[in-house]
Parts: C-alpha cells; structure tokens; sequence
C-alpha cells in the first residue's frame, strides 16, 4: 500500500511527504498534498515563498538534506538541469540522504540523461527515483489537471501513481528511466510549432481586419482547436503575459528538445524555428513572461510589411 493511516492521520508508507520548489505551479501541487491529508515537508530557496503552504499546515525544512530523512515520498519541481543535478546528486543531495526505501519523484522537464544518472544513482543507495515531467501550465496545476508523463521502473510507478493522481488525471508510464523526459520533449515540440501557427494566424487576423475574438470563436471548436488556443490566446487579447511558464523554461526545454533530436539524428525545421523565436523572445527581455509573450514579436512587426 502506498499510503497508511495512523493515528497520526494520513502517511506515505508510513513517513511524510516532502516537496521541492514552489514556484507556479508547486505551490498548487504542495498545496493538493495537504489538502488530501498528507503531512508535508517543503522546501524552496526563497523562505518567504513558502509561507503560504506553511500557513496551510506544512512543515519547513532549511535544506533538501534537512528535508529528506523527514519523508518517504520527495517530489521536486525546480527550474534548470542543473538545479535538479544539484539538488538530488550534490554532495547534500537527496541521494546521499533520504532513508533507505524512499521513493523520489522529479516533475521537473529536465534531461533524459540526467533523468538516467538519477536513477541509477538512487538504485545504488537503495532509493528508487522516477522522472514525471508535467505539462498543462499554471491553470492546470491549480485545478490538478496535469498531464503527467513517467519513467522508471515499473514498481515505484505503481507506488507513486496512487499520489500522482492528486495532480491530474492523465498519468502514463512510458518505460524506463528517462522515457518521461522524452514524452516531454514531444508536449514541448507540439506546443511551440502550435505557438508559432496560433500568433502568426492572429497576426493574419489583424492584418484581414478580422475581430480576432470572432476569428478565436469559429477556429478553437475546428480543425485547429488546441489547449494553447483556447487558454493562450485570450491571454494575449487581454494583454495577460503573467507567467503560467517561463518563456525562460520554455527556451531551456526547446534547447534539451534540439539537443535530443540530433542525438537521434532528426532536421525537425518546426522545432528548430520555434527554438529560436523563443530565444529572441528572451533576449528581448521577455524571459520571465509566460509563453504567451511570442505574440511580442509579432506585435512588433505589424504594419511594417
């Protein structure tokens, strides 16, 4: 059974559950966890960015190293591979310091190697570890409506899925370690070839004349209906370009998504020019905006052809 009840209320396998990082979409996540009745551990870099989720119920740790022992479940959400490298392989890492039998669970969009290293690394130390990148923004992690895409081994699979599901309810095992991050990849190529596709036909639309919001109207219940057209795109009617993900993030999971295809030998053109658009878009000072900020770039050239 992957969650006990004691006297003490709700477990997993009978310790608490710690969470790593609580930026847009972690604090919603840390915030399912104890809703449901789980005791909860958190820690994040900026002390003041927990308050919420302490003033919810949960406990603080100072450090991961403080936090680990204290849980047999740890999920993290962090920003880059390296903070993910750090934080479970740093020499005050979780590795080389949860107890034995804990289960780690990485939600991060990190790299399919590192997501490897991890799991091996966790095995040796009589740990198991899971990559489960996520997809579905802000609004998705607020109304646990996650899309959540795994790797590793099966059995701690089966261990984690029963919590998972406070998340979201779209959760499938793709195989070993690592396959997770490569599901990933597919979302995040998906999404940024659908970005260029829906600001380059509001841009048509504003170059038609067209009311965009009728244009939104006959195109998002069609052939071109998507996720970001219809949660996106109103956002960037609004002039709403408040992060639900980092323009900052979307570029580094581009450039693990590049890095992956060539590995494999793959000319993808769509992700190729989505990846560089969204550097532009950062360089430009748009890094910490929410995807959505692309349209930017085509605001900028309206009317110059």
């Amino acid at each position: 059974m992957s969650e006990t009840t004691s006297t003490c209320g709700k477990t997993f396998e009978g310790g608490a559950v710690g969470f790593i990082g609580l930026g847009v979409m972690g604090r919603s996540l840390a915030g399912h966890l104890l809703t449901a009745g789980y005791p909860v551990v958190v820690y994040t870099r900026t002390k003041a960015t927990a308050e919420p989720a302490v003033a919810a119920g949960a406990q603080w740790a100072a450090t991961p190293a403080e936090l680990a022992p204290r849980c047999k479940l740890i999920f993290t959400m962090v920003g880059f591979p390296a903070d993910v490298e750090e934080v479970f392989l740093g020499a005050h890492g979780l590795v080389n310091t949860a107890g034995p039998g804990t289960l780690l669970v990485d939600l991060t969009t990190s790299t399919p190697a590192l997501a490897k290293k991890i799991a091996a690394a966790a095995a040796a130390h009589n740990l198991a570890a899971l990559d489960a990148p996520v997809t579905g923004g802000d609004v998705g992690a607020k109304n646990a409506k996650l899309s959540i895409m795994v790797g590793g081994d099966t059995a701690a699979f089966a261990r984690a899925e029963p919590v998972l599901r406070l998340f979201g309810p779209t959760i499938v095992h793709h195989g070993s370690a690592g396959s997770g991050q490569h599901a990933k990849m597919c979302n995040q190529i998906m999404i940024a070839c659908t970005m260029v596709g829906m600001c380059e036909a509001l841009a048509y639309a504003k170059g038609a004349g067209l009311d965009a919001q009728k244009m939104l109207q006959s195109t998002s219940g069609g052939g071109a209906a998507s996720w970001s057209l219809t949660s996106l795109a109103p956002r960037i009617l609004a002039g709403n370009f408040a992060p639900g993900f980092y323009v900052k993030h979307f570029c580094k999971d581009l450039a693990i998504a590049l890095a992956s295809a060539k590995e494999m030998g793959l000319d993808l053109p769509g992700l190729t020019l989505g990846e560089k658009l969204y550097r532009d878009l950062a360089a430009a000072g748009h890094a910490d905006d929410g995807t959505q900020a692309l349209w930017k770039l085509y605001e900028g050239k309206m009317g110059k052809g």
